[in-house]
């Protein structure tokens, strides 16, 4: 199908692009396109304008300050995957990158962009709110705020950012020593996840994050307990759906996914504390 009209600006910096926003409540951010422009194609968005940030050169890059990895929103998929910071203190954020979509997709892609589209079925997110990453937010006037990735995805779609603010920058902690594993389940290679898992283990704890079984990026709050009062991972692995409100579709039932996630549940356990 063919997009609704719309209006094209390019931003020149970051208050720039804010200025735009603020301008026009229906504006939308375009920055690699492969969330966005899917759905003006279909009609499900409708932005009156596009504000194009890919020129925004601040906004790309990956450095580690102190025990916190910085990257800039509008790093792609392509460059997170192959960071070397990335590989040696956050690893399971670059192998992550590497399994998103397919190598088109990598290249355009960015982390910011697939973050704040805040789509349940993503992989990045996931693994964001299991690290308890910060995602850095930019708005009118200059003013800045931190939030913590699990209160960041508000629903379906619906990321914590007002119509005139900007991701700029994702912060992952280092996790050098780590225990980590993302695993998903789909049917072709670049499809989204029917399920994915992520878990971190760190300084004695164990965090676990579902990929697609509700509509948000859920933290496996049973799991968790469980491990915490001294499950084995078979054990806590039974929990995975506790509070989980998983879609059903032509890919899989509900129950489908239920079942799939404590399978892939303990898989990811096993790994990230062998």
């Amino acid at each position: 199908m063919i997009p609704a009209a719309f209006e094209y600006q390019r931003a020149e910096s970051v208050d720039h692009a804010i200025e735009l926003l603020s301008a026009d409540e229906d504006a939308k951010i375009l920055a690699g396109g492969h969330s966005l422009l899917p759905l003006m194609r279909l009609r499900l968005a409708r932005p009156s304008m596009l504000v194009d940030i890919g020129r925004v050169s601040d906004l790309s890059g990956i450095t580690q300050d102190g025990a916190v990895v910085s990257i800039g929103a509008l790093t792609r998929h392509h460059d997170v995957a192959n960071s070397e910071i990335l590989q040696q203190l956050c690893p399971i954020v670059a192998h992550t990158a590497s399994e998103i979509g397919d190598p088109q997709v990598r290249h355009m892609g960015t982390i910011g962009g697939s973050v704040a589209h805040a789509d349940p079925a993503s992989d990045m997110p996931t693994v964001l709110v299991a690290l308890g990453a910060q995602l850095v937010v930019r708005g009118a006037g200059g003013a800045s705020r931190s939030v913590d990735a699990s209160d960041f995805f508000k629903g379906l779609f619906t990321p914590d950012l007002a119509a005139n603010e900007v991701l700029t920058e994702v912060r992952v902690p280092v996790t050098r020593d780590a225990g980590w594993s993302y695993i998903k389940f789909h049917r072709r290679a670049q499809d989204w996840a029917l399920v994915g898992v992520a878990a971190v283990r760190a300084n004695g704890n164990v965090h676990v994050a579902l990929t697609n079984m509700g509509e948000t990026p859920l933290r496996a709050a049973g799991v968790e307990e469980a491990l915490g009062g001294g499950a084995d991972p078979a054990t806590a692995a039974a929990r995975a759906d506790e509070g989980a409100s998983p879609p059903s579709d032509s890919f899989g039932s509900a129950e489908y996914r239920r079942e799939l996630s404590k399978v892939l549940v303990r898989r990811a356990l096993e790994e990230a504390m062998a």
